[in-house]
């Protein structure tokens, strides 16, 4: 199996983490953007990554690819399949950060792409997810559970991106069970492992 990524992309960040975690044996094709390759186009002529290649069907979406590797292997219960509720919050969690939140980072992040406004009003306006996260991290390590969820996993990419944009700034903010969440991850030897160059 070939995995198609990008080392700093969040979505094939988490790809990689639940091929890591599911124990899924991959070749990890790492992709310059700039000069993809011909294979790739092959596969997925959208072009982006993360592409998984099974041998029997491809994938070329991030979250279709944790699904697919959770299935086989998912030793933790990341699909909380034992609390269909916590399960259908998870859901729900992963498609605001994908549409709202991802649009809040990257208007943050690149904010002099956007000077219609300065970058503390960008970050202003992500941090009622911020704070609705805090609060999910109140009485549990995780979001949902007291055990990582594909939520926690798919959720790490994008909050990592966002916290690194003015490093100091996140340190110091009122998210201190978030900033232990984010910095457990980072610390963690999964996190390290799909990381490594």
């Amino acid at each position: 199996m070939i995995l198609y990524s990008f080392r700093r992309c969040p979505w094939a960040m988490r790809a990689r983490l639940a091929l890591r975690y599911a124990g899924c044996t991959v070749t990890i094709e790492e992709v310059s953007l700039r000069h993809k390759p011909a294979q790739l186009l092959a596969l997925s002529p959208k072009g982006t990554v993360p592409v998984l290649d099974t041998g029997t069907q491809v994938l070329d979406e991030s979250l279709d690819i944790m699904r697919w590797a959770l299935a086989r292997h998912d030793p933790q219960d990341w699909r909380l399949r034992a609390d269909p509720e916590a399960a259908a919050r998870a859901e729900a969690l992963i498609a605001r950060n994908d549409t709202d939140f991802k649009a809040q980072v990257n208007r943050y992040k690149y904010a002099e792409r956007h000077p219609e406004h300065p970058r503390p009003y960008y970050r202003q306006q992500a941090e009622g997810w911020l704070t609705e996260l805090e609060a999910l991290l109140e009485n549990r390590p995780f979001l949902l559970a007291d055990h990582p969820s594909l939520a926690d996993a798919a959720l790490l990419p994008l909050l990592r991106q966002f916290a690194g944009v003015e490093p100091q700034w996140f340190a110091e903010a009122a998210y201190p069970r978030l900033r232990s969440w984010l910095q457990g991850w980072l610390e963690s030897e999964l996190f390290r492992a799909i990381m490594a160059r």
